[in-house]
């Protein structure tokens, strides 16, 4: 069964050149006093700032964008505030207010849970993910975790007091996970996981390692969900590589007809209703149609007023061409349909399904959707987790080479 993955947070690398200034002050939502050292940093990017003595912080040089600005401080709690930078934006002033986070109740849980070994490799699993470059970031961290599995639904949840910290030792970035909040459903394999992380770069130990981070930060960007969200705002998406296809779901009704025998009591079913269950075991429960036309882009997209709003029916399957699978996804490609006559697809590709949970998603000048929980990606893209994950700021090469993974 191929995972779901929802991105409660979605990242996209190549913001405008545009720049802009922010600055401001961190206190004590109760006494107004400054909190000195405290950290300030723009999610999803690169960009943090310490307060100074007297709570006062300053990004001299913010890429044009829609950022959420996080405040956060030993023992209290996080303060979020949304800002836009724009070209010629004036100078931009916050005000972080940060209550106490009083007492933790995370550290009984911990105690309480027998199985928290099996249950943290579990998570870290999920979290971090399976391919090559996820097998080279570790949780440095993992005392300040708690990790919990229901005994009656079975999910898998995870959450930190303060942040999960990851080195991704494959591109070169240390990441500090706020609020991170994390779950897994075994009955739907839905994972899902929010937050405000914060990029730091890492110290190469020589020219030799920054040039693979390079190497392997391009990688990880090109045919990514990221990837296919700037390249449609941007109208590039065949110049790019990417292919999208429809996908029509029908529900199987006889699945339909025999679900309800799995919620039956054990020994209430007869030897008639046993032999069905055992049906159901090799039934799909949706059928699915692959219409092996290429979508245009205008029937991918919306353009209204200045906005750019990701909108089509059903499911897409989208294949992106000229990069060769990571050797860990093990699972065969999806067939993309009869190969056209004149120009046969490339052998390298990667082949995911995008499906939007509400009627639009808007996409913003950025490339980041301004809700990423309206949206669902799984096979190739849900396979891709914390391992290819990048900050807003990376800049990807003008001239995307065809690598290998």
């Amino acid at each position: 069964m191929h995972k779901t993955l929802a991105f409660l947070l979605f990242l996209l690398p190549g913001l405008a050149l545009a720049q802009g200034r922010l600055s401001g002050v961190v206190q004590d939502s109760a006494t107004h006093q400054p909190l000195a050292f405290s950290s300030v940093f723009l999610a999803n990017t690169t960009l943090g700032a310490t307060t100074d003595d007297q709570g006062r912080f300053e990004f001299p040089k913010v890429p044009a964008g829609t950022y959420e600005a996080v405040g956060t401080y030993v023992g209290y709690r996080l303060s979020k505030q949304v800002i836009t930078i724009g070209k010629g934006t004036a100078l931009q002033q916050l005000t972080f207010l940060l209550g106490s986070a009083g007492p933790q109740l995370g550290e009984v849980v911990v105690q309480a849970n027998p199985h928290r070994e099996e249950d943290f490799k579990k998570f870290s699993t999920f979290f971090l993910g399976e391919s090559t470059f996820s097998q080279q970031c570790h949780i440095t961290n993992p005392k300040d975790i708690v990790v919990y599995t229901n005994d009656s639904t079975k999910e898998l949840t995870a959450a930190a007091k303060n942040f999960v910290q990851v080195e991704n030792e494959a591109l070169g970035y240390r990441l500090k996970y706020f609020g991170m909040f994390f779950t897994y459903n075994p009955d739907t394999d839905f994972i899902a996981f929010s937050g405000s992380p914060v990029f730091e770069e890492m110290t190469p130990r020589d020219a030799a390692q920054q040039r693979q981070w390079e190497t392997n930060r391009a990688v990880a960007y090109i045919g990514s969900f990221p990837h296919f969200l700037r390249s449609v705002y941007a109208g590039q998406l065949r110049a790019n590589g990417f292919l999208a296809q429809q996908v029509r779901l029908t529900p199987n009704k006889r699945f339909n007809r025999l679900e309800p025998l799995q919620h039956r009591p054990a020994g209430s079913l007869t030897d008639a209703e046993q032999d069905s269950l055992e049906v159901l075991g090799r039934l799909t429960p949706v059928f699915a149609t692959l219409y092996p036309a290429a979508r245009p882009l205008d029937s991918l997209r919306r353009v209204a007023d200045g906005h750019v709003y990701l909108r089509f029916t059903g499911e897409l399957q989208v294949a992106h061409f000229g990069e060769a699978p990571d050797p860990n996804y093990t699972t065969p490609m999806a067939t993309l349909g009869p190969e056209p006559r004149k120009q046969p697809y490339p052998a390298q590709r990667e082949v995911s399904r995008l499906r939007l949970q509400t009627r639009e998603a808007e996409i913003r000048p950025n490339g980041t959707l301004r809700n990423p929980a309206d949206v669902s990606t799984g096979e190739y893209w849900g396979f891709e987790k914390i391992g290819e994950f990048l900050p807003l700021d990376y800049q990807p090469p003008t001239l995307a080479p065809a690598l290998a993974k």
